[in-house]
């Protein structure tokens, strides 16, 4: 299996692709901000063609790209519904200090829908270019968070695309609207920590890790400890 990524725009928000294998298709994960270039020479790189964009959320610096990504290799954009209008109203999802900088981060306004927008509802199970992928709701960073679980095989550790719901030594801010920190604490129980130590994370922002690293590391999982995910 192929998976590689690279930040995005002025947030550094991971862009992710994978595929059985070079010269394949593909899945792409999260093309953010000034994803565009960088995503069309990675493809490039590794012959490999969009079957399907998959969101982890609606916040900007996920999804600005994903219109323009979704409508030039006319393939669905997954995401949650719950999520479906920062698309076209980026500002509804940010804290005022930062929808009043809007006009700065995200010039030219709104990228609006992908023509092929489809839902990323919990327990959907797609296979977009031969990946088994699964999708897990995962709200409490934005209401819309998902969760990707990538089924390997072959004896590898499954691949779990977080989004901005668990990071290396990190868990998502909840301090947005549409944040609810007890909401994120029940996500990361049921979809994160549930789930084999071996199994890898690919994180919205910032390096990979994995379950077991976080279950014994992460300061901000002692919250999901204490709760009992309650």
């Amino acid at each position: 299996m192929l998976i590689a990524a690279f930040p995005a725009g002025p947030l550094a928000a991971n862009c992710y692709v994978a595929a059985p294998a070079a010269g394949a298709e593909c899945v792409v994960v999260d093309p953010g901000q000034q994803a565009a270039e960088p995503l069309e020479a990675l493809l490039a790189e590794h012959r490999l063609t969009p079957a399907a964009v998959l969101l982890t959320h609606g916040h900007f610096d996920h999804v600005w790209s994903a219109a323009q990504v979704g409508d030039a290799y006319d393939v669905p954009v997954l995401l949650h519904p719950a999520d479906r209008a920062l698309l076209t109203d980026p500002a509804a999802g940010l804290d005022p200090a930062l929808a009043a900088q809007l006009s700065a981060l995200i010039p030219g306004g709104a990228p609006g829908e992908p023509k092929r927008l489809a839902e990323a509802s919990d327990g959907l199970r797609t296979d977009h270019a031969g990946l088994p992928v699964t999708v897990h709701h995962a709200p409490g960073h934005t209401p819309g968070s998902v969760a990707y679980a990538l089924e390997t095989g072959d004896g590898e550790p499954d691949v779990l695309f977080t989004g901005d719901l668990l990071f290396a030594g990190s868990i998502g801010r909840t301090d947005f609207p549409g944040g609810d920190h007890a909401e994120i604490l029940r996500s990361l129980e049921r979809t994160c920590l549930s789930r084999p130590d071996e199994t890898e994370v690919l994180p919205g922002h910032g390096p990979r890790t994995t379950i077991g690293r976080e279950r014994a590391t992460n300061p901000f999982l002692r919250d999901v400890r204490d709760s009992g995910g309650r």
